[in-house]
């Protein structure tokens, strides 16, 4: 038995299908959650102190620790991480100077 084998474009979300400009957008958000949760973890906070600290419910932070990444925008994680204290750089590349960089 064969199996057939495809190499990745860098972009979970584009592999799975999504467009250009949403598989962008999905990966940007997965990684912002992933910090909050790192942040979390790191803290060793309860979901209510980390809602405190985030300035949202309990159940917000329960979405976010369950991963439900279609709850969440961009500008919401951005804002997350910042009342906790963090700066969320941006840098910005052309997509196939991007594309380069990771088959390196």
């Amino acid at each position: 038995m064969t199996m057939k084998v495809q190499q990745s474009t860098g972009n979970v979300f584009r592999d799975l299908g999504f467009g250009a400009q949403e598989a962008e957008s999905l990966r940007l958000c997965a990684e912002l959650m992933v910090e909050v949760r790192r942040l979390i973890q790191a803290r060793k906070l309860t979901q209510r102190s980390a809602a405190n600290l985030l300035g949202v419910t309990q159940p917000r932070v329960s979405d976010l620790m369950r991963g439900k990444i279609d709850l969440f925008s961009l500008d919401t994680l951005v804002n997350m991480l910042a009342r906790a204290g963090m700066r969320v750089q941006l840098r910005i590349a052309s997509a196939g100077r991007a594309r380069r960089a990771q088959a390196a």
